[in-house]
């Protein structure tokens, strides 16, 4: 074990580092879901093998940025903000994909998809200028990806996807409402998590949260629990069409 600890690919944690902890534990939840959803696939029918494998993907993308961040946290104490923003850009988007996805059967056009992918690519820019480049105008930058991710909200709650999502009915209507609530309760995490790490008038709020804590506990939760609500779709539609 002594000699497993020595190892350069190993990092090294404090027993107290609950951080790193978060970390270690987001980037193994991370990488068994995609095993889990990559192993899947062969059980569905065609239509839904595509956001089996959206939903694989976003986990394994996540889980290997969380390897790359749990050695910089555990090298330099500091927070990998680089590093989670390049996994967002790459993930958060195919998240928005999923709703594409699953109401492809009630006729979503592509416009839906692009329209969703660049409002999260929006939200994710500018809340990497005001996290990282442009700290003393945080709020500013905070605001504009706000403004993105409320209309991300608004798009899929109120707007033509939702409109799709009635239409299609059924197990579609469920699992849009869900992935609903995943934006709307468990995206909010994130703004949490951004106040808590940006100066501005919030600071007696969330100034004594860590910012990556927060992150680790929304990414886990919410990138699962997205490929969870696909997957529980796929069974019961395809169990449905069989019967």
């Amino acid at each position: 074990m002594n000699y497993l600890l020595n190892l350069p690919f190993v990092a090294k944690m404090a027993p107290n580092d609950y951080v790193g902890f978060t970390f270690f534990v987001g980037c193994m939840a991370m990488m068994a879901a995609s095993v889990f959803f990559f192993l899947s696939m062969n059980n569905f029918d065609k239509k839904w093998r595509t956001s089996i494998l959206v939903s694989g993907l976003i986990t394994f993308i996540a889980a290997v940025h969380y390897w790359y961040m749990r050695d910089y946290w555990a090298d330099t104490g500091s927070s990998p903000t680089f590093f989670r923003y390049v996994d967002w850009i790459l993930t958060v988007p195919l998240m928005c994909v999923e709703f594409y996805l699953i109401l492809k059967v009630a006729g979503a056009k592509k416009s839906l998809m692009w329209k969703l992918i660049l409002l999260s690519t929006v939200m994710l820019v500018t809340g990497y200028l005001g996290e990282a480049v442009f700290r003393d105008q945080a709020q500013i930058w905070g605001l504009i990806s706000g403004i993105a991710y409320f209309v991300i909200v608004y798009e899929i709650w109120l707007g033509s996807a939702k409109k799709l999502a009635v239409e299609a009915g059924g197990y579609i209507l469920k699992a849009h409402k869900t992935l609903c609530w995943f934006v709307l309760v468990g995206w909010a995490i994130y703004p949490i998590g951004y106040m808590a790490g940006t100066p501005g008038w919030y600071d007696g709020i969330f100034g004594e949260l860590s910012l990556d804590v927060v992150y680790n506990i929304g990414d886990a939760i919410n990138k699962i629990g997205f490929g969870l609500v696909i997957y529980s779709l796929a069974v019961s539609m395809t169990a449905k069409e069989k019967a």
